[in-house]
């Protein structure tokens, strides 16, 4: 009896042991902004699938996707510390959080757009017919920046029409609903856009390959861990979404969902968007010299167009950083980073 009492303490005293540890702590969570455009809905799926939490688990975090259904919104969030990654295209990685101070790198190299930015108008049918006609478009965003492209390739400038600044939540409805629209614009609001009766598409960026290249932007400094989670739950999603059978055709479905349209025209805007289904082919992508031609044909935009702020001299006020270590710009004042790590070690599976 009495070893059976001594049992029953040592027993009550395991327990109260057990109960008065300390709780383990909780993973550090990062939180990830996205927003709608057809390069980028493979996150909404890596996070409906469960492979975002995945490679979450795997490198000992946790990982918070949200969807911001203001493109510019989500970057300006992103620039003022709420969110650790965001996606964007490099024109606004540079003249948004890398101007703002922000030390940024484009970890991951999606796509470029290959046709899903466009100017569509109605009551005309060619970029001259731009003439005189109030044009919506985010305004000193990558729609402004095919617009200059679209009216100095057609020997016009931006004094021949005016720019009617507009959010990408809003611009589809204003569009429809203007007899004489006349707007620039992403997939998939293009697509709805150019489905309007008497819409014509006059100009896409496929007159422009690889100028607007779309990206995931990380914090500089932000941990390994949550590169390399971002990183390898990447290219997982685009396995599947390039891949055959059930899984392919699910994870389409759900890409199609979310961006608010069909399958078919989810598969219609994939055709004109250059993804980077590969790591190694995006590797190479972003070590490539093209890739500085365009950040040169960027930055000298932005810094004509007074996106550098009224503080800079010069399109040198901002440097930015290849994959090689070469530089472009102020090399004490670099704040965009391009790199081909993260991407190679996905090609190598040492993530």
């Amino acid at each position: 009896m009495r070893r059976a009492k001594t049992l029953l303490a040592a027993a009550a005293l395991l327990a109260l042991g057990a109960f008065s540890r300390p709780a383990e702590a909780a993973p550090k969570s990062y939180a990830v902004a996205w927003s709608h455009y057809t390069g980028w809905e493979p996150w909404a799926y890596a996070d409906e699938a469960g492979i975002l939490k995945k490679w979450a688990d795997k490198h000992g975090i946790a990982i918070k996707l949200s969807l911001i259904n203001d493109y510019v919104e989500s970057i300006n969030l992103y620039t003022s510390g709420k969110f650790d990654a965001c996606a964007m295209t490099n024109m606004d990685a540079l003249t948004i959080p890398a101007v703002g101070g922000v030390d940024s790198t484009a970890l991951i190299v999606g796509d470029f757009s290959n046709g899903n930015d466009g100017i569509v108008l109605k009551k005309g049918k060619a970029v001259g017919d731009l003439k005189g006609r109030q044009i919506k478009l985010v305004e000193l965003s990558v729609s402004h920046y095919l617009l200059s492209r679209a009216l100095e390739m057609n020997s016009m400038s931006e004094r021949d029409v005016k720019l009617v600044n507009t959010s990408d939540a809003d611009i589809g409805a204003v569009f429809h609903a203007d007899p004489q629209g006349a707007a620039v614009t992403w997939n998939p609001i293009l697509m709805k856009a150019r489905n309007a009766k008497g819409a014509e598409l006059v100009f896409d960026s496929s007159r422009i390959p690889g100028e607007i290249i779309d990206l995931l932007v990380v914090k500089t400094d932000a941990p390994e861990a949550l590169k390399k989670a971002l990183v390898g739950a990447w290219y997982e999603t685009l396995a599947v979404m390039s891949g055959r059978g059930p899984k392919n055709a699910e994870a389409l479905s759900s890409m199609a969902k979310t961006a608010g349209g069909t399958v078919a025209e989810f598969k219609a805007q994939l055709k004109t968007t250059r993804m980077f289904y590969a790591p190694a082919e995006a590797a190479d992508f972003a070590k490539g010299q093209e890739l500085k031609k365009t950040m040169e044909y960027v930055r000298t935009f932005s810094f004509d167009h007074g996106l550098f702020g009224s503080g800079a001299s010069s399109k040198d006020f901002v440097g930015i950083e290849f994959s090689d270590g070469s530089v472009i710009g102020d090399q004490k004042t670099v704040k965009l980073r391009f790199t081909d790590r993260y991407m190679r070690l996905a090609a190598d599976g040492k993530l």
